[in-house]
């Protein structure tokens, strides 16, 4: 409730916001939640997992590139902040990306200007962005790893995810909403879990959070 209060207050205004969490608690919900409560609701809402795209291609997806920029360029492409023009670009697992696309990025958070690659033109985009990581970023700028002036950015508004075992309340609400969207889209009939099952579930730790436990449910 904490959570969700706090992204309703930011979701009127166009400040960056870093969610902090474990992998599996939901950050993708509270970008989504933001997004369609802030103004830019009727535009773009654009998710990028930067730590599933390869290193040599992640400016190209991002930023887009021009016709012959590299091998198999065959055409000018638009990238994902071009598409995400007048909305919400959501940047899971910024901890991942490159130093070299990081300064990109910064540009992009503070200007909202970029090149698509292979282009000497600069274009302009109007987007909100909002970032997730699992990783400590402050450690990771001590580290070298991730450039500090890009951290102070993104953290200009901050909130922190709770894991599922800080919050097994939720448990019950969470295995009743994921049995009945997957026995409704498998036409299957649902008669409910009995309380000592869900006793049960609260007793275990769910290292996977939220995630873990919409597989756990679909398996039973």
């Amino acid at each position: 409730n904490d959570v969700m209060q706090k992204a309703g207050h930011v979701a009127s205004l166009d400040s960056p916001v870093l969610l902090l969490g474990e992998t599996g608690v939901g950050k993708d919900v509270v970008a989504n939640a933001i997004h369609y409560s802030s103004n830019r609701k009727n535009g773009p809402f654009v998710c990028v997992n930067c730590g599933a795209i390869p290193e040599g291609i992640i400016e190209s997806e991002l930023f887009g590139h021009k016709k012959g920029a590299f091998t198999g360029a065959e055409n000018d492409r638009k990238g994902y902040f071009e598409f995400a023009n007048k909305g919400t670009i959501f940047l899971d697992e910024i901890g991942e990306t490159p130093l070299s696309t990081q300064v990109k990025l910064l540009r992009v958070l503070e200007t909202g200007e970029f090149m698509r690659v292979g282009d000497s033109k600069t274009l302009k985009t109007d987007v909100r962005v909002i970032a997730a990581t699992n990783k400590n970023l402050g450690e990771m700028v001590q580290k070298g790893t991730f450039r500090q002036d890009l951290y102070y950015r993104l953290k200009t508004v901050t909130l922190h995810v709770p894991s599922l075992r800080d919050r097994v309340e939720d448990i019950s609400h969470l295995v009743e909403r994921f049995a009945l969207e997957f026995t409704q889209s498998n036409e299957i009939l649902y008669r409910g879990f009995m309380p000592e099952a869900i006793r049960l579930m609260k007793k275990y730790e769910w290292p996977g959070n939220g995630r873990e436990l919409k597989n756990f449910v679909e398996k039973i």
